[in-house]
Formats: structure tokens, C-alpha cells, sequence
């Protein structure tokens, strides 16, 4: 049975198992001091077994939010697009001189 540094053999949270395995990359940020304090406090109250727990899931959460918000972004764009060929279409046909 898997145990993380303080004898935890579960190592599951409300997030899911821990991830273990190729399908990972190790990826190295910098990031404040405070933010890593905050990690520990998430970890030490067992809301996340570890820190990489913790940050894949804040990536994770980003990914989803930022998706919807591109995505959104995307549709006003092809919006913007089409009423600019309709005034082209408006100007060829009513403003010949």
C-alpha cells in the first residue's frame, strides 16, 4: 500500500487517486513563498495529499475556466466576422457609384 511522508497510506482526496505514471511530465515553476505556504496548509489539513495534488488541480480548474472563456471569445469573434461581410455585402450593393 502507497504512504506519503506524514503515514498516510490513503492517498486518494476529493480530487481523485493520486496520479502516478508516464502519462506525466515534471514541469518546474517558481512561484511566491506565500503560495507554497498555502499549499502546505491545504495539504496539512488533508484537503490534497500533496502539493503536485494540489497544483494539478488548480491547472486543472484553470484549464476548464479558460476554455469556456476562449471559447466564448471564439463565437464574438466569428459574430464580429460575419456582420463585417454582411456591411461588404450592404456597401457593394446599395453604395455603387
Amino acid at each position: 500500500m502507497l504512504s506519503d511522508k506524514k503515514g498516510r497510506n490513503d492517498l486518494s482526496c476529493h480530487y481523485g487517486a493520486r496520479m502516478e505514471g508516464p502519462e506525466l511530465e515534471k514541469v518546474t515553476i517558481r512561484i511566491p513563498r506565500r503560495y507554497i505556504r498555502a499549499l502546505d496548509f491545504l495539504v496539512e489539513l488533508d484537503d490534497f495529499p500533496s502539493r503536485s495534488e494540489a497544483i494539478r488541480a488548480a491547472v486543472r480548474d484553470l484549464i476548464y475556466e479558460r476554455v469556456d472563456i476562449v471559447m466564448d471569445k471564439v463565437k464574438k469573434i466569428e459574430e464580429a466576422e460575419k456582420a463585417l461581410a454582411t456591411m461588404e455585402i450592404f456597401r457593394e450593393e446599395y453604395l455603387k457609384k
